[in-house]
């Protein structure tokens, strides 16, 4: 009986894309004002999954927003729900991050993938040796050299 209930389940579901914790989705939400509807954008790191083999899982999603911890819990199957969209995804150790919710965004050192599990290749001083050497002029980049040489 129990496997029939998952099949089901299974059966009734939209998407296939497996979110976990971790991942940085972008949610758009109907949201009616009146007798208009328009889309909202919500884009943040989900921080939990639960009742993943009922017929209406949810997932909490985490923003922060000038400074304030915004957090909503999502029926991923819900009406209400245009789309989810991942953007990327952290490697992480456990299943429910609400540890992160006493960190600042800066003590948080998640190794992001674009969501095929490939780890971007460039480092940040590569970008930034990238960016010297692309600069058009040569002031720019004795600036930019003379800043560097203060801060060491």
């Amino acid at each position: 009986m129990r496997n029939e209930v998952i099949e089901f389940n299974k059966s009734q579901r939209k998407n296939t894309i497996d979110f976990r914790a971790g991942d940085v989705v972008k949610v758009y939400r109907k949201i009616k004002e009146g007798e208009k509807e328009r889309i909202q954008i919500f884009e943040g790191m989900v921080i939990a999954m639960k009742g993943g083999q009922s017929s209406s899982p949810t997932m909490t999603v985490r923003k922060v927003s000038n400074g304030v911890g915004v957090e909503i819990v999502i029926a991923i199957f819900s009406p209400d729900i245009e789309k989810i969209e991942l953007i990327k995804r952290a490697k992480v150790r456990r299943s429910k991050l609400y540890f992160i919710r006493e960190k600042a965004a800066k003590a948080l050192r998640f190794k992001f993938t674009d969501g095929s599990g490939v780890v971007p290749e460039k480092s940040v001083e590569d970008v930034v040796e990238e960016v010297v050497e692309d600069s058009k002029t040569d002031d720019t980049k004795k600036e930019f050299i003379k800043s560097e040489d203060i801060k060491k």
